[in-house]
Order: C-alpha cells, then structure tokens, then sequence
C-alpha cells in the first residue's frame, strides 16, 4: 500500500480537477468505511472464518493512504497548508493527526484542508472506536469461553 500511495499519479488532481479529486476522495472514504463497517458486523456476529483484526489493520492503514493523498493533492491549492511539500509530508502530518500529537509543523491553513482535518479527526475516531470496541469483545469472548473449548477458535 505504501508503495501504491507513492506511485499514485496525484499530480493530476488538486487544483487542476478539483471535482474529480473530490469525487474520488469522498468515494474512497466511502469504500473504506463500507468495508470497515462489514468486518466490524463480521467480528460482533462472531464470524468463526473471518480474520477481522488483519484486515481492520489493513483498512485503517488504507484510509491513513486516503487522507495522506487527499492532504498531498490540496497541499498544491496556495494557502490551505503550511509546512506540507511532498507525499512523505502528508503521510506524517496523517499520522501525527490520527495519534493526537500535533506538533505543529504543519498546519491546515484554508478551509478545505481544515474540514479534510476534522473530517479525518471524526472518521479515525468513529471507526476506531467502533473496531477496538468490536475486537475487544471478540477478543474477551475468546478468553471466556476458552475453558469450555479448550482452544481459542
């Protein structure tokens, strides 16, 4: 995923084709709650087949991949960032937004990179929030009926 992010051809969004970039980003967060959502589902009706906490992890990281080239692309519009150059600074300003850290060095200046902002804030926090919930009961489920099986499932 990390090497599709970099490959990307996010050059031709932005700016040049700010419907279409739109359209794409607000489809991709779309997909990706979708799909979070299912294996959320999967792991609260106890799915034995499933395997929700691989691929929860591999949806999060995905949407940090969304916000990161939604960030890159809006990062080119002058005035909505500062301190946001390159892919590897989206990417980190991602990951520092989605741990609560915030240090500072790059900020979202306009209007659009601060709704994107917050709209990343509420996303991370939503599905999370629901996933930890839902892998935290699997999970203590698992230990409880341990004994009666003699095995975790």
């Amino acid at each position: 995923m990390v090497v599709a992010y970099f490959l990307l051809p996010l050059d031709h969004l932005g700016p040049q084709r700010p419907v279409l970039s739109w359209v794409l980003f607000a489809l991709l967060l779309t997909v990706v709650a979708v799909l979070l959502l299912r294996q959320i589902r999967h792991v609260l009706l106890d799915r034995p087949d499933s395997r929700p906490g691989v691929v929860i992890s591999l949806l999060i990281v995905l949407s940090v991949h969304v916000f990161s080239a939604a960030y890159y692309t809006l990062a080119k519009q002058p005035g909505e960032f500062s301190g946001l150059h390159t892919r590897i600074d989206a990417l980190y300003f991602t990951v520092v937004t989605l741990a609560t850290v915030g240090y500072g060095d790059i900020t979202p200046r306009g209007q659009a990179a601060r709704v994107v902002t917050v709209l990343q804030i509420t996303y991370s926090f939503v599905f999370l929030t629901a996933a930890a919930t839902a892998l935290t009961t699997r999970m203590r489920d698992m230990v409880v009926r341990r004994p009666e099986r003699g095995r975790f499932r």
